[in-house]
């Protein structure tokens, strides 16, 4: 056990040396993280897609259990297993038999805009946790944009700030090899804020210096005059006789009246049924729309 955790060691501080520039853990937590990359290409939505769905031809082999990327398999339809195949063993002295494994499970195909699958990759799979990787496809100006986001919570045995950064080379890795054949697009970097200038105010402006503040002018001294008398009270009036009271009108009788029944309670009107709205993709993948996050 203690030799399994000292070569997982060694393998994930290979994995953070070789992690590239682009690497950005955008969130961690006592119990969990989330990477995030972003590239555009120059071929359209059908080609990524395409190539997405074909990890054996870009997936790196060194982040698979049998050695080579040509066993994974992936299959884009909800229920769908991203899968590698373990080959035969080639030992003519004992009977061998292939094997599998499922690397994440496909929760969600949108062909040409987006992928979502659930697993735990690499040495995450021996821990309790969940991860969610979405992966958006969209136009853009100078081509296609992907977005690469994984999502991993829950309880492991690994330090989040190794595993994350570690996690985090690998993924980058991956959609570097996704983009490579696709023609990645320069971006230009964002250009740095301007800094404030000297003296500015947080809200623009130049900040003035406060002076003292001006003395409250002195009350006018007034001199109490007399007193004012009372007025006299007004006499009370005397209260008004009340008014014989008037007899009620007696109705007069109408011929072959019919008796009078209970007044009818007018139709309820049906609740109008809410409109069912259908949930749209943008909704789903909302947070990998805007740069903000």
């Amino acid at each position: 056990m203690l030799t399994a955790f000292r070569v997982t060691a060694t393998v994930l501080g290979a994995v953070i040396a070789a992690a590239p520039a682009a690497a950005e853990v955008t969130r961690s937590t006592d119990n969990g993280f989330v990477t995030r990359h972003e590239v555009v290409v120059e071929a359209d939505p059908k080609a990524v897609w395409l190539a997405l769905i074909t990890p054996a031809d870009w997936w790196r082999s060194e982040h698979t259990w049998s050695g080579d990327a040509a066993n994974l398999t992936l299959t884009p339809q909800a229920g769908g297993c991203f899968c590698e195949t373990i080959p035969e063993a080639d030992d003519p002295e004992r009977i061998t038999l292939a094997g599998s494994v499922e690397h994440m499970r496909v929760i969600q195909a949108y062909p040409e805009r987006a992928l979502r699958m659930v697993g735990s990759l690499g040495p995450l799979q021996s821990e309790p946790v969940t991860g969610v990787l979405t992966i958006a496809i969209s136009t853009v100006e100078k081509g296609t944009r992907i977005v690469w986001e994984y999502n991993v919570g829950g309880p492991m045995r690994y330090e989040i700030p190794v595993i994350s950064k570690a996690v985090d080379g690998v993924m980058g890795a991956q959609l570097a090899a996704l983009a490579k054949p696709l023609k990645v697009v320069e971006m230009p970097a964002p250009a740095p804020a301007p800094a404030p200038a000297e003296g500015a105010k947080p809200g623009g402006g130049s900040a003035a210096p406060a002076g003292p503040a001006p003395a409250p002018a002195p009350a006018k001294d007034t001199a109490p005059g007399p007193a004012a008398k009372p007025a006299a009270p007004a006499p009370a009036a005397k209260p008004a006789e009340p008014a014989p009271a008037a007899r009620p009108a007696v109705p007069a009788p109408v011929a072959n009246a019919p008796a009078a029944g209970p007044a009818a309670k007018p139709a309820a009107k049906p609740a109008d049924k809410p409109e069912a709205k259908p949930s749209k993709l943008e909704d789903a993948f909302r947070d990998l729309d805007g740069p903000g996050r």
